[in-house]
């Protein structure tokens, strides 16, 4: 069941914080109950749905003037602002209706054109639905068991037995002019109603009031998901899960054949892996292939999803990277036709978009989500994960019977769906997954947050559990990490293991943790030279193995950058177990570059000196600055630039590395001007 999570205090603040005008409180709550609304998952997901709100208020020279608050286009209601419902006049709107006809661009126009203040956002495509309504409060959802309602074969006759006439039924047609007219018959039809069931799309309902509109949304959905408890089956056994080995092996070659149509050069998709019971348990289902190009829940999530998944059985991966490939074809070219068949409809023929997926179930891994950036990897599981629920209840309840490939394609390639996924320039990182070592220090987390900036996608390696969880914090959501010793056997390849299981794979390895460990060759003991080793060199050396079996799994490029240090070729007195294993890093950089350049792969790195950090501590700053004679901030910009040379400013420089397309086998130097630590 969906909670209630109307607080009357909450309301209260809303309306307090917007003023006295009367108009502005009632708007503070139509904010207040669309955030309650979109903060829940099975009612609406990642900016579907839309609410609005009727009211009378006056325009510049104090007249009356009717208009609707309607959710913005870009606007998601888990977050809505007073900002994001812009008013427009619905007289103008309303006479629309007279018209027997309205193209998209004239709809658009007239929305746009009747904007109370010409800067806001687009009003929603469905503001003509709740225009031609009459009740102030309309909202308009996606509440999963509507959804499994709205799809099911004999949802007319389901919709009687529940509602009776409280709930009036909509034939699909895509949003717009002809749906705003339609759900207005529907509603003057039945005027005892209290919302409307769009079949195969949505749910529409409205009230006099904030808190009556909301909880009716949760009265009908909480109404069906009763009905359909009554008639849901005991959950199968979970499907089992292959070894994590075989999943990430599966995962990097799959990442790698999505990639397949597009340069060498161009980023790679993201995966998000959902294998959670429940998942997990619709996947030991006997009729996946049947269920799989069935179709989507809501024609609102074919442009993220598109019409149906990628089915991946256990077969499939137990055929390798070949058949994984060959698989990712054929959903290709059925795409393609899919494409030629619906395309010749229309005078101006759309230009087909990638015709790879984005969704795949795959058996004994799990669902995941495929985008551009882990964002949009995240938004394709979350709606996959609810088609899944949407059809196992449909299937249970009389069956899963959503809209027909003509009408898919067509609000898949209606430009005004289209352009909900934004027409912004790419970061130019996005789509690339990089894996940071010590990347809750200040050094890695700088990088990290720099790579991050443009767009990449941030897997954080760190022994210090307390701290990785801060720099996660710090970096925001869909990003990763996990703790490991990565001087003890093994946990490197299991850390780079772990972001293939989160992201599916790795783009860019940056060789980053290591300490600096005091002592004279006369008088370093033997453990601790060996201890400096496995840190600063055989970490490296393990990672780096790691990395570039991942980048041939994928069967892409790659890039390895390595923090070396100024102490790789002017070492520093007392500093041997420090500088003899960065010596050999420096080696082990350009041997890789040697080695794998013909693979394609980059391998890069960066000499640093004197970065306040966990590896130079203000400890261990004091004390080399009294060892030189001097205070600590003339022992720090003790370079030619006389200026400190800070964790972002390495951090950039490993950005300016992986941005370089034709450089590899190089050591950029880092420190403010050294001419003793000057590579020659």
């Amino acid at each position: 069941m969906i909670e209630n999570r109307w607080q009357d205090a909450e309301a209260r603040g809303f309306e307090e914080a917007a003023g006295s005008d009367p108009a502005a409180r009632e708007l503070a709550l139509r904010v207040y109950s669309s955030r309650l609304i979109g903060g829940e998952p099975d009612l609406v997901m990642h900016g579907g749905g839309n609410t609005s709100l009727k009211l009378t208020t006056r325009d510049l020279y104090g007249d009356p003037m009717e208009v609707i608050h309607i959710k913005g286009s870009g606007w998601d209601l888990a977050t809505m602002e007073a900002d994001g419902m812009p008013a427009v006049r619905l007289a103008p709107l309303r006479r629309l209706r007279a018209l027997g006809e309205v193209s998209d661009g004239d709809m658009v126009n007239t929305l746009r054109s009747n904007l109370v203040d010409s800067t806001a956002p687009n009003p929603s495509v469905e503001t003509l639905l709740h225009a031609y309504l009459p009740q102030p409060y309309v909202n308009h959802t996606h509440a999963t068991p509507m959804l499994v309602l709205a799809n099911l074969p004999d949802a007319a006759a389901v919709v009687r037995e529940l509602f009776g006439t409280r709930l009036a039924l909509v034939d699909y047609v895509r949003p717009g002019f002809e749906l705003g007219r339609r759900s207005a018959e529907a509603f003057e039809a039945s005027p005892d109603a209290e919302g409307l069931l769009l079949l195969h799309h949505g749910h529409v309902t409205w009230g006099d009031d904030a808190r009556g509109a909301y909880e009716r949304v949760l009265e009908h959905a909480n109404l069906v998901e009763a009905w359909l408890a009554d008639r849901r089956p005991e959950p199968l056994k979970p499907a089992a899960l292959l070894p994590a080995g075989d999943r990430a092996a599966a995962l990097a070659s799959l990442r790698g054949a999505l990639a397949s149509d597009a340069p060498e050069d161009a980023p790679m998709p993201v995966l998000d892996i959902r294998q959670d019971a429940e998942i997990l348990s619709f996947f030991a289902r006997d009729d996946l292939a049947s269920l799989a190009p069935r179709g989507v829940a809501t024609p609102d999530h074919v442009i993220r999803i598109k019409g149906q998944p990628l089915h991946l059985t256990a077969t499939d991966l137990a055929g390798g990277a070949g058949v994984i490939a060959a698989k990712v074809s054929a959903f290709a070219d059925s795409y393609r036709a899919y494409f030629a068949r619906q395309a010749p409809r229309f005078a101006d023929a759309p230009e087909m978009v990638s015709p790879m997926p984005g969704l795949a179930w795959i058996e004994g891994i799990g669902l995941v989500g495929i985008g551009t950036s882990a964002t949009a990897a995240r938004i394709a599981a979350d709606l996959g994960a609810q088609n899944t629920r949407v059809m196992a209840d449909g299937e249970a309840a009389g069956g899963y019977s959503p809209i027909a490939e003509a009408d898919l394609f067509d609000m898949e390639y209606w430009p005004l769906e289209r352009a909900k996924l934004g027409a912004a320039k790419a970061p130019e990182l996005r789509g690339r997954v990089v894996l940071v070592t010590g990347g809750a220090g200040a050094i890695g987390l700088a990088t990290a947050e720099a790579f991050a900036a443009r767009g990449a996608t941030i897997f954080l390696v760190d022994r210090d559990p307390d701290a990785l969880a801060r720099a996660l914090d710090r970096l925001g959501p869909d990003h990763g990490g996990v703790t490991a010793d990565i001087t003890s056997p093994g946990e490197p390849a299991q850390a780079v293991e772990a972001c293939v299981l989160r992201f599916g794979g790795l783009d860019i390895l940056v060789n980053n943790a290591g300490a600096a460990i005091n002592g004279e060759v006369a008088t370093l003991p033997e453990e601790t030279l060996r201890a400096a080793f496995e840190l600063n060199f055989f970490s490296h050396f393990a990672f780096s193995q790691a990395a570039v079996a991942v980048f041939r799994a994928q069967g892409r490029q790659g890039q390895i950058l390595f923090n070396v240090s100024k102490q790789a070729v002017n070492p520093g007195k007392g500093f041997a177990a420090y500088g003899l294993p960065k010596a050999t890093t420096f080696f082990l950089l350009r041997q890789l570059a040697l080695e794998l350049g013909s693979e394609g792969v980059r391998v890069n790195g960066i000499n640093a000196d004197r970065i306040r950090s966990g590896l130079l501590t203000p400890e261990m700053i004091a004390e080399r600055a009294a060892a030189r004679g001097v205070d600590v901030a003339t022992y720090l910009g003790g370079n030619l630039l006389h200026r400190e040379v800070e964790a972002r400013h390495v951090a950039e420089a490993f950005v300016a590395l992986a941005l370089s397309e034709r450089t590899t086998g190089h050591v950029m130097t880092v420190d403010g001007g050294n001419i003793e630590a000057a590579l020659r």
